[in-house]
């Protein structure tokens, strides 16, 4: 990997300005855009799991647990449910029924709203949809917060939650919800769970199969067009849902291009570079400097000369 890595990194990173405005073009000239987005995108939109923001909603659990950031306080094995739902209605609140700090989802709704569009996503978070994307255009498959499911499972069903999550969470005492709030599966009386791709019990409902197949009719649609594959944020943790299927659809169909935004970690293989837009860069940045907002800092005017 790091011969490879070493040989990537020629992809266009040379020039910020440069590459925005090639991205820019790339997206003006594309007859489809698909977004690939990640874990980063939602950090550039201000959803940071540690520093003051868990500080803020965690303090009382970081002095009890020693708690590092929210991602590794959600599998603690905690004694009660109740105790496990005043910590999971904080985390799923905050980061669900709460608005993004910045606004970076609503400048890329911006640049792709008036174009044929679709997203694929490994983010739970909703953003996209709270954002103005059209929910029939997202794929979101590692779930949503939004959302329970049965822990057993006993069935394929999803449930909606921001009634239960917003009553925990506003009701919740001593690091504990009450306890005519736990909620439990109205089918076979196991405790819920929440609907996130954490292990093999993970219910792909019927919503999330038909995100599925409109993404792949997407694709299919398009594969002889102009398209412009726009990954944002994807590290390699699950690679294999976005970055890699983004590379092979690139190296498959010539008129497609792969465009990789990430702070740290923006690259492509050798076979295409060519066809390849690399920025090393943050993304709220070039998503503002795209929208017309100059995140950048330089006029918008600069890049259509």
């Amino acid at each position: 990997m790091e011969r490879e890595r070493r040989s990537y990194d020629h992809a266009d990173q040379t020039d910020i300005t440069h590459g925005v405005k090639k991205l820019r073009l790339a997206a003006d000239s594309a007859d489809a855009v698909v977004i690939g987005g990640g874990a980063g995108l939602s950090a550039a939109a201000g959803y940071e799991y540690g520093g003051s923001r868990f500080q803020k909603y965690f303090g009382d659990f970081i002095v009890r647990y020693h708690f590092r950031d929210m991602y590794t306080g959600g599998f603690y094995p905690f004694e009660s449910l109740e105790e496990h739902w005043a910590y999971w209605s904080r985390y799923v609140f905050i980061n669900r029924y709460q608005d993004a700090p910045k606004p970076v989802y609503r400048e890329l709704y911006d640049i792709v709203k008036d174009r044929d569009y679709f997203v694929i996503t490994t983010n739970v978070d909703h953003c996209f949809q709270r954002a103005g994307f059209d929910e029939e255009r997202i794929f979101y498959t590692q779930g949503d917060f939004g959302q329970w499911q049965c822990s057993v499972p006993c069935c394929g069903k999803i449930y909606q939650n921001e009634r239960q999550i917003r009553a925990m969470f506003e009701r919740q005492e001593e690091m504990r919800i009450p306890s005519e709030l736990v909620p439990y599966c109205p089918e076979c009386g196991a405790p819920m769970t929440m609907n996130l791709r954490v292990d093999d019990t993970f219910v792909e409902g019927r919503g999330w199969q038909q995100a599925g197949k409109r993404y792949e009719k997407f694709l299919e649609k398009h594969k002889k067009d102009q398209v412009l594959l726009l990954e944002l944020g994807c590290g390699m943790n699950t690679p294999g849902i976005i970055k890699f299927p983004f590379w092979k659809l690139t190296a498959r169909y010539e008129r497609f291009t792969y465009a990789c935004v990430n702070k740290g970690g923006a690259w492509a293989p050798e076979e295409i570079t060519g066809r390849s837009i690399c920025l090393d860069a943050d993304i709220a940045d070039v998503a503002a400097e795209m929208s017309g907002k100059g995140g950048l800092g330089y006029e918008t005017s600069k890049y259509d000369s």
